[in-house]
């Protein structure tokens, strides 16, 4: 003859299974993927530069060092204006065989509409991916459930497919297409020359050639570069 579970044993199993789903869900947030290969990923898209849609997957940035940009939402108010400040720096990433592709939880329809109707937006290059059903917003860890959006979402990879910088953000403030540059300009740099690259640092300054000199500099950073160098 069949037992049957007591009530509170029922309550308190779901109230278990529920504290590990919470546990496993902040930490899909929080978990860091530089260093990691970066998610593959394909889906619908809309192409702004030849006013179509089209098809994106992980494979076509194969051997390319290229941005997968999130932002929150179509037609809402930071969003455009960094949208809007990628673009203008368009042709700086392509000198620098740099591929950028947006994404957004929004539609490939919604991006249409959205491009053809925010002022900031007007003559825009990128391809912007749709990803309505969150599934490439969860695996790159920006997934914001309980509002269907993902927060700022900036992943840098190299050509071999790994992420080497991060930057994630809550929607309120937009962030530095400049700043970005420079990082990428910075990566470029160290991973040709297997130099590091200090605080600030852009083309023509100076860098820390730990790959010859590392014995030497070793407590001794102070030595080869100061303050107002690095702060210049």
């Amino acid at each position: 003859m069949a037992c049957d579970s007591p009530v509170g044993a029922t309550e308190e199993v779901a109230e278990v299974k529920e504290e590990k789903t919470e546990i496993k869900k902040e930490k899909d947030m929080s978990s860091s993927l530089v260093l990691k290969k970066a998610p593959e990923f394909k889906m619908e898209a809309y192409d702004a530069k030849s006013g179509h849609y089209t098809t994106v997957q992980s494979s076509d940035y194969k051997g390319k060092w290229h941005v997968v940009c999130f932002y929150p939402a179509d037609f809402t108010f930071v969003c455009p204006t960094e949208i809007a400040a990628m673009n203008a720096k368009y042709d700086e990433f392509q000198e620098l065989g740099v591929e950028i592709l947006a994404v957004s939880t929004d539609t490939k329809f919604s991006h249409k509409r959205f491009v053809e109707t925010e002022p900031l937006l007007k003559d825009l290059k990128l391809t912007i991916g749709a990803d309505p059903t969150g599934t490439v917003s969860r695996a790159f860890g920006v997934m914001i459930e309980e509002e269907g959006i993902a927060l700022r979402g900036r992943f840098l990879i190299n050509p071999e497919g790994v992420i080497v910088a991060q930057e994630v953000q809550a929607p309120s403030v937009g962030r530095n297409v400049n700043e970005f540059l420079r990082q990428v300009k910075a990566w470029q740099h160290a991973t040709k020359t297997g130099e590091v690259c200090p605080a600030g640092w852009r083309p023509g300054k100076k860098t820390l050639p730990v790959n010859t000199d590392v014995e030497k500099m070793t407590g001794r950073v102070g030595d080869y570069i100061t303050i107002d160098e690095i702060l210049s």
